[in-house]
């Protein structure tokens, strides 16, 4: 068995759904890289081959479309020198996640929510799941709804809609203050320079 250096990694093209290659590395650790991320790891190793051979940086850099600078060309070459001088050495983790959220989920995502304005991010969440097998969370499906302007006002919704009043009120009688003396006697007599309409 031929001992691989520490960080080394042995790649086997996997074909997914996506443009995903599988990384497999000497600690047996399993992760999965993006193939513009394999491609750019190679791209980094003949731009190390090619300057060690005796080409100009700037001239290597124009040819690959790339901008390197000598502190950065140091940092690779000493990635690749402890990688064993292997271009899976170069790959770079940095490359984000999976996009669950597909492009048919949220088309289904904007027409049901369209249909029924009354649904609340939690529901919605557990009909993806149940439809598509996605889980996604309530938050991420409000974020969905709102890069279209989908979302409830804020605040708690009510649990039953208020009933709209239309009943017509009968007007307010307004009674005479003469009315007042029967509940307030003596209140406005006797008094020296008080209103009455206090």
């Amino acid at each position: 068995m031929k001992h691989l250096p520490v960080g080394c990694a042995t790649v086997r093209l996997v074909n997914l759904a996506g443009p995903i290659s599988q990384v497999s590395t000497v600690q047996g650790v399993t992760m999965d890289y993006p193939k513009a991320v394999i491609e750019k790891a190679q791209k980094m190793e003949e731009l190390l081959q090619r300057v060690a051979a005796g080409e100009a940086l700037d001239q290597v850099c124009a040819v690959l479309n790339v901008d390197i600078n000598e502190k950065r060309l140091a940092a690779l070459r000493a990635k690749y020198k402890a990688g064993g001088e292997r271009w899976e050495a170069l790959l770079d983790g940095r490359f984000g996640h999976t996009h669950t959220a597909h492009s048919e989920l949220r088309e289904w995502l904007y027409e049901r929510k369209g249909q029924d304005e009354t649904l609340r991010a939690p529901t919605l969440a557990k009909e993806i799941e149940k439809k598509y097998g996605v889980v996604l969370s309530p938050g991420h499906v409000n974020y969905l709804l709102r890069k279209r302007g989908l979302t409830a006002p804020p605040g708690r919704p009510y649990k039953h809609p208020p009933a709209e009043q239309e009943e017509e009120q009968s007007p307010t009688t307004i009674e005479s203050p003469d009315n007042a003396r029967t509940f307030f006697p003596g209140s406005s007599q006797g008094r020296d320079g008080g209103s009455s309409d206090r």
